[in-house]
């Protein structure tokens, strides 16, 4: 498939994108529209396009190739189990929280239950988190972009990422959540579609049927899921599951960016059908992401494919489209782009918005004030998405220049040290009633306690022999922070409690 064709298609793509944005907006472009998408998303629509938001680019691309090390395998399913167990927890305690106090944003939670500066800091840790996660989930899929496509037309790197936010923008800034509640959806589509439609192609290139699949799948080196032998290892079962569910409560249930989109539905009770439905989803659809990375490497095997390399090292996640755009026809061509297209863009319209929503709410309190949908106001939430969107081209453009692998993997860690204290922080509001805490000497706790557990991690080897910290160092981030702030609490008022 030429550069050319590639570019058309996603020219195509952003312009219908921008056509659905168009429409939405002419029926409001306002703040209540851009933060709650006036309170009326069907649960539906909101269920479905939480995938796309869900399953960044970097699932999709890494989550498959990931597949072929032979001490990883499926080793991921164990950690989506985790996962649901921790979306129907953000389900059952979380949302009917924030549909009582009824937030905008949900850190106003904070606000109530700790003080001022707790509510600042949990708003700032979710910015700097958020910005830095989703700028570095668009560098990875911008990058393959850049490889297969803007490098034969000689176009900079820098450029493909401004281009990239630039089409973002362009379908978000006016109706912010309720127009992409709507393109999610359509980008869901097209992610879901795509995983289907790669695997009946691949299927077909192996001469397998649906029976056959699966079996060559079952009896291959890349399918063991369950990993109990050793607990000193990442993979470990319980490890995996209990990181699962602490990770999804902190970067799901304490974050602005997919809360936002349940805290717009119309009530408490379809917010929560929204969550189970959106869990079963993600569960099966990570089965065929895991069904697709086993089928790429057969497929590899066969035809004596190589997995490609940047410099000397090998990079597995370029294996899906290295067969997918040279080694495979121009139909499964299109469909990997698509769903690549669709998994990453998915995710960060959705954080931009969130990031927008936040600063908005927590930082320049546009929630209350009754001039909140007034001309000027509106213009000043444009500013601030404009600002979002040159803050991640920066963070974007300084991963591209370090361009270290070790820092790469430590990227991946991010959620771990910025969404822990975040953990403490809610944990504290919730389980102590009887206490609050010194309201200025939180952020000293919240910066202390990632401080912590970088040392712990950077020096493991030395103090815990072959044990490998993985997934559970949220828990032990949020466990730090809940203990530093009990250190610094005192007796709650009846105000306080909640």
């Amino acid at each position: 498939m030429s550069p050319i064709a590639i570019l058309t298609l996603i020219v195509v793509y952003f312009g219908l994108l921008i056509f659905i944005s168009n429409v939405i907006s002419k029926k409001g472009s306002d703040n209540d529209t851009f933060f709650k998408a006036n309170k009326n998303s069907k649960w539906y629509l909101v269920a479905f396009g939480m995938i796309g938001t869900a399953i960044s680019g970097i699932t999709f691309i890494s989550v498959p190739g990931e597949v072929g090390n032979p001490d990883l395998q499926f080793k991921y399913f164990q950690f989506v189990l985790g996962c649901a167990i921790g979306f129907l927890i953000v389900a059952r305690v979380l949302l009917p929280l924030y549909y009582r106090m009824n937030l905008t944003s949900i850190y106003g939670y904070i606000e109530q239950r700790l003080g001022y500066v707790s509510y600042k800091t949990a708003a700032s840790i979710f910015l700097i988190g958020r910005t830095i996660g989703s700028a570095f989930r668009l560098y990875l899929v911008v990058f393959v972009l850049q490889k297969y496509v803007f490098d034969d037309l000689h176009v900079p790197f820098a450029v493909t990422v401004l281009i990239s936010l630039g089409l973002i923008f362009a379908y978000t800034y006016r109706g912010g959540l309720k127009t992409i509640i709507i393109t999610d959806t359509l980008q869901t589509f097209f992610l879901i579609s795509s995983v289907f439609l790669t695997i009946f192609f691949i299927c077909k290139s192996l001469n397998y049927n649906v029976v056959e699949a699966f079996e060559a799948i079952k009896n291959s080196n890349y399918s063991k899921i369950f990993f109990f032998e050793d607990y000193m290892k990442g993979t470990y079962f319980w490890k995996q599951i209990l990181g699962g569910i602490f990770v999804t409560i902190a970067t799901v249930g304490l974050d602005q960016d997919l809360m936002q989109k349940n805290l717009s539905c119309k009530n408490i009770g379809e917010a929560q059908k929204n969550m189970y439905t959106f869990t079963g989803i993600f569960v099966i659809i990570n089965i065929f992401f895991l069904s697709v990375g086993a089928l790429l490497y057969i497929y590899a095997a066969k035809n004596g494919i190589e997995v490609p390399k940047v410099g000397d090292v090998a990079r597995t996640d370029l294996l899906f489209p290295e067969i997918a755009i040279h080694h495979l026809s121009i139909i499964p061509s299109i469909v990997f782009l698509l769903g690549l297209t669709a998994a990453t863009f998915a995710t960060t319209d959705s954080a931009l918005t969130a990031l927008t929503t936040s600063f908005c709410v927590d930082f320049l309190g546009m929630d209350k004030t009754e001039n909140a949908n007034k001309p000027n106001v509106v213009r000043t939430r444009h500013y601030v998405h404009v600002a979002f969107s040159l803050l991640m081209f920066l963070v974007i453009l300084f991963f591209d220049a370090i361009n270290d692998d070790s820092v790469v993997k430590m990227v991946f860690k991010i959620a771990s040290y910025t969404y822990g204290p975040l953990l403490g922080l809610y944990a504290f509001g919730l389980f102590v009633k009887t206490k609050t805490v010194h309201d200025k000497l939180v952020p000293l706790i919240c910066l202390i306690s990632p401080a912590i557990c970088y040392i712990i991690t950077a020096n493991s080897a030395n103090w815990f022999g072959d044990y490998v910290i993985d997934n559970e160092l949220i828990i032990i981030n949020g466990l730090i922070t809940f203990i530093g702030l009990y250190c610094i609490s005192k007796p709650a008022t009846s105000q306080t409690r909640f």
